[in-house]
């Protein structure tokens, strides 16, 4: 069947945000072209609301939309918006955000759409992402949500949460390739021009001073490690790879990519097990040597934590080969 997506879209909405579920979702297509997903706007009372770029918004859908949804998303809202200054909703919206959430749809959000989720008491408890620019005004407004401003996008399994703006495209595109596999995501990506997957997280793009060294870089390392995750790869070498003391390679990938190379490594390691676990018949011990992990037991292991699944079930869901 297909999965129902409602985009809710509220005054000062963000319009690269409104426009990115359409175009992610609908490019997620089968071999005949027939799509998996149907998205919709609504706004509260299909009322037109007017967005950050100067246009303004005419639905065909109000709020009821949310009661038959699969995955309710929230676009972000920009300055002006009452949920950023204040840290309320209408009663309608948080009613109904609620309601999908309790009947059991996947509620999402871009960027400062985290706000509304939060306004709505979806967050409480829970870790959450937003722009790193109003991570400090969502933390006074919402303390009681794990707010981590340095990642592209929270996974909290019925509850999704992106970064600012691009990082809503990462988001569907996780959305798509959870549902339906590396391969349709890969094809969506493909159609909109876009990375299937970038690493890192938002802290890569945080204005921040510029290193010391500005043509040095640990992209050439990236470059080898990717070409060798089958293979040991010792954070001294790598660092030797493009002529850098340990501790400054260190701070520079992380400057670069927003995480630690090892964290980056496994998280390399993991995405070539699950294309082999895709697009092969390789037993998991076999998989797990390619990936780099050594033992079928380590792959268990990084594949639960970082995708929630192990590798057989992963497998049997999204596997290609006939």
């Amino acid at each position: 069947m297909t999965h129902q997506v409602a985009v809710l879209a509220l005054d000062h909405v963000v319009g690269f945000d409104l426009g990115t579920p359409p175009q992610i979702f609908n490019a997620a297509r089968a071999d005949d072209d027939a799509r998996f997903y149907r998205v919709r706007v609504c706004t509260p009372g299909a009322r037109p609301v007017r967005s950050s770029a100067q246009f303004t918004i005419t639905p065909d859908h109000g709020l009821e939309l949310l009661a038959e949804a699969d995955t309710v998303l929230v676009a972000g809202v920009h300055h002006g918006a009452r949920v950023l200054e204040d840290g309320t909703i209408e009663d309608s919206v948080r009613d109904a955000l609620r309601a999908a959430s309790a009947r059991g749809a996947r509620v999402v959000s871009i960027c400062t759409g985290a706000f509304v989720l939060a306004a709505a008491g979806l967050l409480d408890g829970r870790k959450a992402t937003t722009h790193w620019m109003h991570a400090d005004n969502f933390r006074r407004l919402f303390p009681a949500v794990d707010l981590d401003p340095d990642v592209l996008f929270v996974d909290d399994g019925d509850v999704l949460t992106s970064a600012g703006v691009g990082a809503g495209v990462d988001l569907c595109l996780h959305l798509v390739r959870n549902d339906l596999g590396a391969e349709i995501a890969n094809s969506a990506a493909r159609r909109c021009v876009v990375p299937p997957w970038r690493p890192g997280g938002q802290s890569q793009f945080i204005v921040r001073p510029v290193p010391d060294v500005v043509d040095a870089s640990t992209a050439p390392a990236r470059a080898y490690a990717l070409a060798h995750l089958d293979e040991p790869l010792e954070l001294r070498a790598l660092a030797g790879h493009v002529r850098m003391s340990v501790r400054t390679f260190t701070r520079r990938f992380r400057e670069e990519t927003g995480i630690s190379p090892g964290k980056w490594i496994t998280q390399q390691r993991v995405e070539r097990a699950r294309h082999l676990l895709e697009t092969t018949r390789l037993g998991i011990d076999q998989v797990a040597r390619h990936a780099g992990f050594g033992t079928g037991a380590a792959l268990r292991q990084q594949m639960s934590a970082l995708v929630g699944v192990s590798p057989s079930a992963y497998r049997t869901t999204f596997h290609k080969v006939g």
